[in-house]
């Protein structure tokens, strides 16, 4: 406990080596582009209430919401586009661990999309009107 002490009264690092480490962490921003993804988000939550919290940040391009094709119910996640990298910076880390909307939401980089499979064609039926099902043999 004692050191956990000395630690924190910067007794144990110097507090000019300590601001140039945290310097340097600030600098070295995960962003590669200025989208983030917000999750926790609540089912209430919608595109323009998205915006409105993000908006203090900077320059905001797009706020999404995912929202699911069949019930049309947010899927507690969405995306936010900033004009630049620094100002989706700031709003990561002005937003991140924060309540919107009575729920704790998570900011972090977006990845990019991932790349799906080309969809697979139906199977055609045979002559007989059955069809192949190559795991399990023959059905109707």
């Amino acid at each position: 406990m004692a050191a956990f002490r000395r630690i924190i009264s910067g007794s144990l690092v110097p507090s000019s080596i300590l601001h140039s480490q945290l310097v340097s962490i600030r600098l070295n921003s995960n962003l590669a582009a200025p989208k983030l993804f917000v999750s926790g988000l609540s089912r209430l939550t919608t595109d323009e209430k998205l915006k409105e919290a993000f908006s203090t940040f900077g320059q905001l391009l797009e706020a999404k919401v995912i929202v699911d094709r069949a019930s049309g119910r947010s899927k507690g996640f969405g995306f936010v586009t900033y004009a630049t990298i620094e100002e989706a910076e700031k709003a990561r880390e002005g937003m991140n661990a924060k309540f919107l909307d009575g729920w704790v939401i998570f900011v972090d980089p977006a990845k990019p999309r991932e790349p799906r499979p080309p969809p697979q064609p139906e199977p055609q039926p045979s002559e007989t009107g059955f069809r192949s099902n190559k795991t399990i043999g023959w059905c109707g």
